[in-house]
């Protein structure tokens, strides 16, 4: 079993984490999406540093050290906003918090609006203190699916183009996907082979994290009549991703999509979870967010695992504990 090659057959970890989305200012005009507006439109918002910090407080309450940072394409935000957004964050939390800026389809926006290649845009990054940038914004990676869905975003080749310089640069990344819109198995198929071929060159990618498209209250959702995959077509999609992915250490299953049925992944593979308290954007598709941790993890158990909290951060909360961070 390509599980056994990585993790106890018993055993699985989680994090305590918060995704801060800080605009929901965008051009891309994606149809699978319910959370954005353009430029001018009534709602748009950018939070505060002031903001951002009293989210990252509550978390770290709570006794989370996660934070991922997720937006959109807001032309009005130059490169700059962001290195001192991270900057102010890294200087205020120190190693006590870990966070995910961005993800690469952002990063690649940011690149192109500042007129910098992308090797360049993540030194300068680095520079600033951020340590990850997450495979988010790959969705399906087939070209005939971004035409389809995604045209203002970047293309498949493009993305692994950007992915694989933040790696050159230093920096830590992740792969992602999401199933449920309209595609093919054979669109899935050739996600997931891009993905294995890429780790096979690069070695970067830390793990693969895999969820269902929420359809409810976006474009896209309304063209396929509200459907969404059942937990069971799911997981065996999660189950066909660590065969394949056997290259990749860390398969996660999604709490935030599937709820506390999200743990039935492990059966299937998975090793690891998200406890999350906060996604604007999957939330605004239709998302649910149970704050009852305690339950979730009593279901991993009755399960059969025992799951171990998983620290990103360098002095995050189980480093403080006593557990080496992953």
């Amino acid at each position: 079993m390509v599980r056994a090659r990585f993790h106890a057959p018993d055993a699985c970890t989680y994090m305590l984490m918060r995704i801060i989305n800080y605009t929901n200012v965008c051009v891309a005009q994606c149809d699978y999406c319910a959370f954005y507006t353009l430029p001018g439109q009534e709602g748009g918002y950018v939070l505060s540093d002031a903001q951002v910090f009293a989210k990252i407080d509550e978390l770290l309450e709570l006794g989370g050290d996660l934070v991922g940072f997720n937006g959109g394409f807001n032309p009005a935000l130059p490169l700059e906003y962001y290195c001192e957004l991270f900057a102010a964050v890294r200087a205020r939390y120190g190693d006590r918090l870990e966070f995910y800026a961005l993800t690469i389809a952002e990063f690649m926006y940011l690149a192109d609006h500042a007129k910098l290649d992308y090797l360049t845009t993540a030194k300068r990054f680095k520079d600033a203190g951020v340590r990850w940038i997450t495979g988010g914004g790959s969705e399906i990676l087939t070209e005939d699916f971004r035409r389809r869905h995604s045209k203002f975003k970047y293309t498949v080749k493009q993305y692994f183009e950007a992915q694989r310089a933040l790696i050159e640069a230093g920096l830590r990344s992740t792969a992602t996907m999401v199933v449920g819109f309209d595609e093919t198995i054979e669109e899935r198929i050739e996600h997931l082979e891009r993905t294995r071929q890429f780790q096979d060159e690069t070695g970067g990618l830390a793990s693969f994290l895999c969820w269902t498209f929420k359809p409810y209250f976006t474009p896209l959702g309304s063209q396929l009549g509200g459907i969404e995959i059942g937990t069971g077509e799911y997981l065996r999609h999660l189950a066909l991703s660590r065969i394949y992915l056997d290259n990749i250490p860390r398969i996660r299953t999604s709490v935030l999509t599937q709820n506390e049925r999200a743990l039935e992944g492990l059966l299937y593979g998975a090793d690891d979870f998200d406890l999350p308290i906060e996604d604007e954007v999957t939330q605004k598709a239709g998302a649910t967010i149970n704050l009852q941790f305690d339950k979730v993890l009593t279901y991993a158990k009755s399960l059969g695992y025992t799951a171990t909290y998983r620290s990103v951060a360098k002095d995050g909360a189980a480093s403080r504990a006593g557990t080496q961070p992953a």
